[in-house]
């Protein structure tokens, strides 16, 4: 039989709209890049403060590449460890209010490390039914009991962890903010519940860094959770403007991880150039909390707009979903935007649950008022064509 079935499984993807294909970028990412020559609005990207492409950021990766060069040449455990790591993971372990913190190459190494690491059989695992990709597949790899509470039901949160006391280990893990919905976890009752029964708590609060709480600290500033949570995730991929993921904790914490974490153990470590955009990001967030006001005031306008023709009643970040419900309406309205300049691609199964085939609007601090009203107006104009409105 060999590979043939891989054309049969392409065709059925294509049969059902859930085909994926390359949009490909000739830019910088930006509120507005380049494809085939034209240029587009861009409302699809984690690129929420703007800082992808802001000249700090581009002048610190530069200097690095004279001093350091590119590569760091071996994982960080052999010969790999170099400055700017240590610098980087310094300046987090300040700015989330931590002991100590750990760089890995992406937030998904971060999540599938950190949970392996800490659970494995013989402990269970809870989390939230709508957790990122990262945090389900680590959840489970780890060999533990994995369960999931329906979306933001603490009630059924306690309910598990009620029943769980036959376990060696518990850990509850969750989004801060969803990164296919935009809203929010209620952090205080997970805390508190988690307490209660002794449960490790982890927040994966990669989508709130740089974007929630007076100082751009994220979710758990915002809460008020500061030194009430076991294990923080981040990462840079999102309003930094880098890439890479971390996590902060207390100093054995980050020693068991060094020793424990697989996909940090065994990879390359992450370009010294990189961790120096890292660096001039997160200090361009503390010198500059106008940025983050900029991008609130964004979020405010949008949402003071889209309850008119959205069923929608809450805008909680900078993320707003518009539901189309079935992937072929989905990669319609995403077509006829684009046709009209706009980027904003489907998000279809398995990303979102069947049925709930969406275009994921997201805001930046760099766009305009006039932008938004042009995805606005083009989004009524063209949903009342496609839906018959």
């Amino acid at each position: 039989m060999g590979i043939e079935f891989i054309f049969d499984e392409l065709q059925t993807l294509k049969d059902r709209a859930l085909l994926r294909e390359f949009k490909t970028i000739e830019s910088a990412q930006d509120y507005s890049v380049q494809i085939s020559g034209k240029s587009f609005l861009s409302f699809s990207s984690n690129n929420y403060l703007g800082l992808a492409n802001h000249p700090k950021i581009k002048q610190a990766a530069i200097a690095a590449i004279h001093q350091y060069g590119w590569g760091a040449g071996a994982s960080r455990l052999v010969s790999g460890n170099m400055t700017l790591h240590q610098e980087l993971e310094e300046k987090i372990a300040e700015f989330k209010g931590t002991e100590a913190a750990l760089l890995f190459p992406t937030g998904y190494m971060t999540n599938v490390g950190t949970l392996c690491a800490l659970v494995s059989k013989g402990d269970i695992v809870i989390g939230d039914k709508l957790n990122h990709a990262s945090i389900i597949d680590g959840c489970r790899l780890s060999g533990a009991a994995f369960r999931i509470y329906p979306h933001k039901d603490t009630g059924q949160l306690e309910s598990l962890l009620r029943r769980s006391s036959g376990y060696r280990r518990r850990l509850v893990v969750t989004d801060s903010v969803f990164s296919m919905d935009g809203d929010t976890a209620p952090l205080p009752e997970i805390v508190s519940i988690a307490k209660r029964y002794d449960a490790i708590i982890m927040v994966d609060d990669a989508h709130a860094t740089g974007v929630f709480g007076k100082q751009g600290k994220g979710m758990i500033e915002h809460s008020g959770l500061e030194g009430k949570i076991d294990i923080i995730m981040g990462s840079f991929s999102k309003a930094i403007g880098s890439i890479g993921g971390f996590v902060a904790g207390n100093k054995h914490l980050i020693d068991f991880l060094k020793n424990n974490a697989r996909p940090f153990v065994y990879t390359t470590a992450l370009p010294p150039a990189v961790c120096a955009a890292s660096l001039a990001g997160l200090t361009f967030i503390q010198e500059n909390p106008s940025l983050i006001d900029r991008l609130w005031k964004n979020i405010a306008y949008l949402k003071s707009q889209v309850l008119e023709f959205l069923n929608t009643t809450s805008v909680e970040s900078p993320i707003v979903p518009l539901v189309v419900g079935s992937a072929e309406g989905a990669v319609n309205l995403s077509a006829k935007l684009y046709e009209n300049g706009i980027l904003i691609p489907a998000i279809r199964p398995p990303t979102v649950p069947p049925g709930t085939s969406r275009l994921r609007i997201s805001l930046m601090a760099t766009h305009t008022e006039n932008d938004i009203d042009k995805l606005l107006n083009t989004l009524k104009s063209q949903m009342a064509q496609i839906f018959d409105l």
